[in-house]
């Protein structure tokens, strides 16, 4: 680098000085995506750590919801493998889409902000995360009452991120440390995917058109790949149990004589 440098400088004189600018702007583009980048992963963890702790979809207030607000006529969860699946399809697209806006409104307040206000609008926009993949966990008939089903909850938010955590399944029945490993693998994937996106909310004008449309299509995306994981599982469970029903062999009750 330094040799072609010298070289360029002794046949145009210039040379050196021009690549010199040009290195300098790319080392000052790389410092400023490394910096937001670190930014972006941090407050997505926090965010997903808050989450975990703190904010949760109560299981039993939400199938109340289900039955009393979108008709679905169960008494358990156990009951949804008995609802039609183009149903909970449906359900799930709402799910997603209420999501969406919520996300998006809050990205338009934070994002009035730009670069300053990032780090709390991405531990809510986390918040917002977490709370839609759990309903949509709800709707396909996966609660998260024990360890175990909670470690398979965030096995849906890694796979939404598009993060592969099969080395790290067998130890998902100690969900204490299971859980934080995954939320580092979360934050990591995610940032490198959206520093790009997120270096607009730089700019004060557009921040908060920018913020709201980002956080918008980020619940999109993510909905729409945890259903997909949920989906798959539910209609895995329901071919598995139509297969033992069908294979039960068949009681004839002995016929009653007349007298």
């Amino acid at each position: 680098m330094v040799g072609y440098a010298r070289l360029c400088m002794q046949e145009t004189g210039t040379g050196f000085s021009s690549l010199l600018d040009l290195w300098s702007i790319e080392m000052a583009e790389q410092l400023r995506k490394s910096w937001l980048r670190g930014r972006v992963e941090n407050a997505l963890r926090r965010g997903f750590q808050h989450a975990y702790e703190k904010v949760k979809v109560d299981p039993n207030k939400f199938l109340l919801q289900l039955r009393a607000a979108y008709g679905v006529p169960i008494n358990s969860f156990q009951g949804i493998y008995s609802v039609d699946v183009t149903v909970l399809d449906d359900l799930a697209n709402r799910i997603i889409h209420g999501g969406m806006k919520l996300a998006a409104a809050e990205g338009a307040g934070f994002g009035l902000g730009g670069i300053l206000t990032m780090v709390p609008d991405l531990g809510i926009l986390a918040s917002i995360t977490l709370r839609t993949i759990q309903k949509l966990s709800l709707i396909y008939g996966f609660e998260y009452n024990t360890d175990e089903e909670t470690a398979e909850l965030w096995i849906a938010a890694a796979s939404a991120a598009g993060v592969d955590i099969s080395r790290e399944v067998l130890e998902k029945e100690v969900v204490n440390r299971f859980v934080p490993k995954v939320i580092q693998r979360i934050a990591v994937q995610a940032s490198k995917e959206a520093v790009e996106k997120w270096s607009g909310r730089m700019i004060p004008i557009a921040s908060s058109a920018i913020g709201a449309g980002l956080n918008y299509y980020f619940v999109r995306a993510w909905g729409e790949r945890a259903q997909a994981h949920f989906r798959e599982k539910h209609v895995e469970i329901r071919q598995r149990r139509f297969a033992e029903e069908s294979a039960l062999p068949l009681v004839v009750e002995p016929v009653r004589r007349l007298s």
